[in-house]
């Protein structure tokens, strides 16, 4: 018998984050850019939950470095 769990692959923070444009960035209302930073907070929370500590770093530094862009 074959576990589900052994199919399982490594989920970046590539794989589910959501990116716009800074033109598209621009396009959205205050409550469209708050809901869009608390969905990416919590799917970062998700990922250091499952993931180990190296690649934590590595997602929030994307997490950030994506943040930095839409400014």
């Amino acid at each position: 018998m074959v576990h589900a769990d052994s199919f399982q692959e490594s989920v970046s923070f590539e794989d589910v984050a959501v990116k716009f444009t800074k033109e598209e960035w621009a396009l959205l209302d205050p409550s469209q850019k708050k809901l869009y930073k608390d969905v990416m907070q919590e799917t970062l929370r998700n990922l250091a939950a499952i993931g180990n500590k190296l690649e934590n770093k590595k997602v929030v530094n994307e997490y950030e470095n994506l943040c930095r862009k839409l400014r």
